[in-house]
């Protein structure tokens, strides 16, 4: 028994000096989304403020493609010792693995760290769509089966499955046109070259308020103070639909634990710096910074309310 005490002992001692000593060199966060999407702009905000707090560089690094799947996978098979963390967003965790096989578990195959920020969604349509209203917007794609376009960010991409939930809320036939990433499906509707789209409000904020875009509705419970003039989608005509995605800090499976707690503190604490909230406000993302057990409960729990979604609106793999 004293042998056994000793030892664990030894290891606590030992873990406690693996925290202080991390980081020993620059960090890489894999982030497997587009540049300039609503994750990415979290995650550097982020990513910065920890980078100066813990006197080591973290470098931003995207792979996308897939919906997120090519830089989860790379994430998983990365070395658990803190020099690789991921940013995963529950597309990647709790959507894609209820429409395709997918080569992680979503639950065994990370060590949570820390849910960063939730992200604020708004409905824009094209300038060029005789559709001012969500209501006119159903009202003309009744009218047109088939005949108007919506993008998103990939097959199983958040802004697929949430379109996919809004037309089986509706009774509308949308044509889903998949994009690479997030940020261009979006800026594409500024063209006419699809005519709708879902997403995050710090994508397609801006060109909201140059006149670019028309903003239908948010699909929150309250009026987002970004755009405070646009109508929620209750208010729209649409009782009961919301949408709102979030994000997490995570690392590979078998991290130490006294790793992950150094990771966790560093997020909390710049997610929670007045300057980074700032930001993170005026981007349309709502801060959090939780603890690690937290990303697994919202894991497992959308696991559950999306694989009921894509059910009911019968999304597959495409």
């Amino acid at each position: 028994m004293f042998r056994i005490v000793s030892a664990l002992a030894a290891f606590a001692v030992a873990a406690s000096a693996l925290a202080q000593d991390y980081p020993a060199k620059p960090i890489l966060m894999l982030m497997p989304l587009q540049a300039g999407s609503a994750v990415d702009v979290m995650m550097r905000i982020v990513a910065q403020k920890m980078s100066e707090n813990m006197g080591r560089q973290i470098v931003v690094e995207n792979q996308p493609g897939a919906a997120g799947l090519i830089g989860a996978e790379r994430l998983k098979r990365a070395a658990p010792d803190g020099y690789t963390i991921g940013a995963l967003n529950d597309s990647i965790l709790t959507m894609i693995p209820n429409i395709r096989q997918v080569p992680y578990d979503p639950v065994k195959d990370f060590a949570p760290v820390s849910i960063v920020a939730s992200i604020t969604w708004v409905m824009i349509a094209s300038n060029d769509l005789p559709a001012k209203t969500v209501l006119e917007l159903i009202a003309l794609a009744k009218a047109r089966p088939g005949k108007i376009d919506y993008s998103s960010g990939g097959n199983g991409s958040p802004q697929h499955v949430a379109m996919e939930a809004f037309k089986a809320a509706t009774g509308v036939y949308l044509v889903h046109i998949p994009y690479r990433g997030a940020t261009q499906a979006a800026l594409d509707v500024i063209s006419n070259q699809v005519q709708v789209h879902l997403g995050a409000v710090s994508i397609v904020q801006p060109h909201i308020k140059a006149g670019k875009l028309r903003a239908l509705a948010v699909p929150s419970p309250n009026r987002s103070p970004l755009l405070p003039d646009v109508p929620t989608m209750t208010e729209a005509g649409v009782p009961g639909f919301e949408w709102r995605t979030w994000a997490a800090i995570t690392a590979p499976a078998g991290t130490p634990r006294a790793i992950v707690d150094r990771l966790n503190a560093e997020t909390v604490k710049a997610v929670n710096d007045p300057g980074v909230r700032e930001k993170l406000i005026a981007q349309g993302l709502e801060p959090v910074g939780s603890a690690p057990e937290q990303v697994t409960q919202w894991t497992e729990a959308g696991l559950k309310r999306m694989g009921d979604i894509v059910k009911r609106a019968a999304i597959t793999g495409e």
